[in-house]
Order: structure tokens, then sequence, then C-alpha cells
């Protein structure tokens, strides 16, 4: 059965069409309204089924596939939906903690994220489409999931300093917080640990993509 959330309208314009895949109607509404909420705007399509998503894949720019779109029923795997989805898009993957261990060779190649669905991974999630779509705007990604060939030279060494160093201090004012957590509401505590999840989360790939610049760079020399 499909999910009843209709594509929103309200951001139909908008360049880059974002397939959110669930099928738990609560969640959907939350993954929307975090999109709503984000400094972008885009076009939003939700289905409930990973089935319907094969039908206009082409079409997307991004999938954000929660782990309950893989039907139960089905002998597909998280990972072969994943697969047959990067094909099109980049994939944003929302599963439990212990699936992102059978996730690692899609992880390492940079054509999906993982986020585990653990406390308020929905800013997380988001947050992470938000990444893919900037970097595919500002060149860094010739297409959503591969480096582009333009890069600079020194294109590694901007990135530790432009953004990695500026992440390194959020995540340590994040902990030197967390560390005085017996002060703070149990709201306040939430927010920071996605801060600090997501700061470690963005340095990884920073390192990621710094590591492929400069083979990059290695190879053109």
């Amino acid at each position: 059965m499909s999910n009843p959330i209709r594509d929103t309208g309200s951001i139909m314009n908008a360049e880059h069409l974002i397939q959110i895949i669930c099928a738990n109607p609560e969640l959907t509404r939350e993954y929307i309204h975090e999109f709503e909420n984000a400094s972008e705007s885009f076009h939003l399509r939700p289905i409930a089924w990973l089935a319907e998503a094969r039908q206009v894949r082409a079409e997307a720019s991004v999938f954000l596939l929660d782990e309950s779109g893989v039907e139960e029923q089905s002998r597909e795997t998280l990972k072969c939906a994943i697969e047959r989805l990067v094909e099109a898009a980049p994939v944003i993957v929302v599963a439990a903690p212990e699936r992102q261990s059978e996730l690692s060779v899609l992880l390492s190649s940079g054509a999906a994220d993982f986020v585990a669905r653990t406390g308020n991974f929905v800013p997380v999630a988001v947050g992470l489409v938000e990444r893919r779509i900037r970097l595919y705007a500002a060149g860094v990604l010739g297409s959503l999931g591969s480096p582009s060939a333009e890069w600079s030279t020194d294109f590694g060494e901007i990135l530790r300093h432009e953004v990695n160093n500026p992440l390194t201090g959020i995540l340590g004012n994040a902990e030197m917080l967390l560390a005085r957590r017996d002060r703070l509401p149990a709201s306040a505590i939430e927010r920071l640990e996605t801060i600090a999840y997501l700061a470690v989360r963005l340095r990884e790939t920073v390192r990621r993509l710094s590591s492929a610049a400069e083979l990059r760079q290695a190879d053109g020399s």
C-alpha cells in the first residue's frame, strides 16, 4: 500500500528531487518536517516501498532510504537495495546500527552515507542530504556521487583547513558541554549528542574527500 503522503507541493519548483523511501507514515512526516525547516528548498517525493522507487529513480538527486522501506517479504537485502539505487543517485540510508558493518564497502566508496536509527536521527539524515546537494552545487562532486574532474590541486588542503578545523572546534565544544551533562536538560543533551555525531561523520567525510583529492593530484603529476 502506498504512503498516503503526497509530493510536497510548496516546494515543487525546487531543483533537486529527494526521494524519501519509508514505510512508516509518522516517520515520513518527521523527515518532511525537517526538510521544510532546512536552509535549502527541495522537491520531496515520499513513497512507502522500495519497489516504487525503481519506477522514478532516474529523476532523483538523492535517495533517503529508511530501512522500513525495504519490504520484509522481499528477498532483496538492504545492501542489494542500496546497490541498485546508487546506480542512479547517492543514498542516505537510515538503519539499525548493527547494519552498518554489512554496508562498509558501499559506504567507503562514497556512494552512500549511513545514519544509525537511534536517538534524534532525523536531523542527521536530512543534514547529510543537504551536504550532498551543497557539495554538488559547489562543484566538489561532478555528479552527486562522484568527484569532479575539475578539483583544484590544493583542494585537499582547503578541505582540511576550511572545513575540518572548524568541525574539530565544534566537536570539542560539544564534548566539553556534554562533560557537564548533569547540569543540562535532557533536550539540550540530545541536541548536543546530535551535533557531536554529525561533526564526527562530517570529519570522516572530509578525510575521505581530502584523501581522494590528494590521490587525484598524485595521478596527475
